[in-house]
């Protein structure tokens, strides 16, 4: 009875053995739960050996948490970007560079802070321990020791990784793109650091995302007002870690994290409290110079001193109304030395500054939507890698590529402008049947010339089917040729757009297209 059951289950092993299946075996007479268990595991065993649909691995089609796809429209979208922040990076003179996506996990470790738990680590590979660069920054102060650069203006433009819980509605992601343009090199105070402020000035108003507002401090300051409020030197960089995240929690959230889990006495956070709420412009650093705390500290009277030096080259540049001095800005990376600065896009109504006063203040506290740009002064970076420990001063500013592309991305939706995917010129169609030869010909003369042509990959393709796809990937002309054409030497150029017609010698076709293009 017993085999003829396992015969009978033999026939159906492509079913899971269930809950109902072991409830019915033992109904049966005669039959032991020893049994049962033995014959279930022959069968198991025989039917993983067999391969039935069960063993097989259901594949869930996804990208990783905190990575995604990008269609063509997205990545037409993401070009322009691209291009507008390449074209000002080499209108301030930037040549490029590119480093491994890997380095050494002793190359990145240390230079974080609290975010170095962010770092993906990778598999020991052949005795190497790596892992994934999380900015650019890090590896261009490795590549300056290891090739004994001392003066360089670059620009960088590469994928970082981060473990971070993503938010990708915001534009957070765990891969994403940095562009970053740095000055490495000895040079008078705060003309560089001025010219950073310049470019994302540049850059955020080219792009035209709307209104925004760029934050500058400096560490000095930071440092300084942290040791007049009483924070110990041990927990300088700590504390300033829990200063950054002003941007994101109120207050009252960092001074509890400041009092109860990094054990600051709460005097201590309440006089913090009163230097962070401060915002204004070269006038509020004069202000701060006469403070009767802050000027005990050398150090912050440095940053002072150099933030007002800042302001007025800033002003030459003609960005002060942008750009407000706010004591709340932190930036948590531990390499930063000096000058910090961070642009923000500030909400739909609300001002991100006041009109530019005098001295170039800003005043008016805005309402912030997120960080699209930041950056700042490390000059200690590149000696941490230099055998000698010879510095190199840097200062430098990445821009929030995939911030801005959701930005973008979202204004491209609301709006009924078409994007186009491709940069075809011209289509080569033909109105009759049998011109599939004449066709590749006149293609093959308008790529040799340069031209960005198309043709469609079918012997005798429709006149409509080749106008439709024209209108609809917005290429602008269309090359007809016909019998009557070829006898006459002519092409019958349309433009797609007014569906105007007319006959162009073939011979002056290809200046025809440049005309015509080139005024578009």
């Amino acid at each position: 009875m017993l085999g003829m059951f396992c015969i009978r289950a033999l026939s159906s092993l492509t079913r899971l053995w269930t809950a109902t299946h072991i409830k019915l075996l033992h109904s049966l007479p005669g039959i032991t739960v020893a049994q049962i268990d033995e014959e279930v595991a022959k069968l198991l065993q025989l039917k993983a050996r067999l391969g039935g649909d069960e063993g097989k691995h259901q594949y869930v089609l996804k990208t990783a948490k905190g990575t995604r796809d990008y269609n063509p429209k997205q990545m037409a979208i993401r070009e322009k970007v691209f291009n507008t922040i390449i074209s000002s990076f080499k209108r301030h003179g930037a040549e490029t560079i590119d480093t491994p996506v890997f380095e050494l996990k002793e190359t990145l470790t240390g230079k974080y802070g609290e975010d170095s738990k962010l770092i993906y680590d990778l598999k020991d590979q052949g005795g190497e321990l790596l892992s994934l660069r999380y900015d650019l920054t890090v590896p261009f102060a490795r590549y300056l020791a290891m090739n004994k650069i001392t003066n360089i203006k670059r620009y960088h433009i590469a994928k970082v990784y981060r473990r971070d819980n993503p938010a990708m509605t915001r534009g957070r992601y765990r891969e994403f793109y940095q562009c970053d343009f740095d000055i490495a090199g000895q040079y008078d105070a705060m003309i560089p650091d001025a010219e950073c402020l310049k470019i994302v000035y540049e850059i955020l108003s080219q792009l035209d995302l709307g209104d925004f507002c760029i934050k500058v401090n400096d560490r000095r300051i930071l440092d300084g007002m942290f040791a007049v409020c009483g924070v110990p030197d041990d927990k300088f960089r700590t504390i300033c870690s829990t200063v950054d995240k002003l941007d994101k929690v109120p207050w009252e959230e960092v001074k509890k994290e400041m009092v109860n889990e990094k054990g600051l006495s709460e005097d201590a956070a309440d006089q913090i409290g009163e230097y962070v709420s401060m915002r204004g412009g070269m006038d509020l650093a004069e202000r701060l110079l006469q403070d009767q705390k802050m000027s005990q500290s050398k150090q912050a009277c440095a940053g002072l001193s150099d933030i007002k030096l800042l302001f007025s080259y800033m002003h030459l540049f003609q960005i002060t109304d942008k750009v407000v001095f706010d004591l709340s800005l932190a930036r948590g990376l531990d390499y930063y030395t000096g000058v910090i600065y961070e642009a923000v896009l500030t909400q739909a109504g609300v001002a991100a500054v006041s009109s530019e006063t005098q001295n170039g203040a800003a005043g008016e506290e805005s309402v912030s939507v997120g960080s699209v740009a930041g950056g700042g002064r490390y000059d200690g970076l590149v000696g941490m890698f230099d055998p000698k420990g010879r510095k190199v001063p840097c200062v430098g500013v990445s821009i929030g590529i995939e911030r801005i592309f959701s930005i973008m991305e979202q204004k491209a939706e609301a709006s009924a402008e078409k994007i186009r995917t491709t940069e075809v010129q011209i289509m080569v169609a033909s109105a009759q049947k049998n011109l599939l030869e004449e066709r590749l010909r006149l293609v093959t003369e308008l790529w040799n010339a340069g031209i960005k042509a198309e043709v469609m990959y079918k012997k005798n393709p429709k006149l409509l089917s080749q106008l439709q796809h024209c209108e609809e990937s917005g290429i602008p002309l269309v090359a007809i040729l016909g019998e009557q054409e070829l006898k006459d030497q002519v092409v019958k150029l349309r433009v797609v757009a007014t569906r105007e017609e007319l006959d162009i010698p073939r011979a002056d076709l290809i200046s025809e297209i440049r005309k015509r293009t080139s005024a578009a």
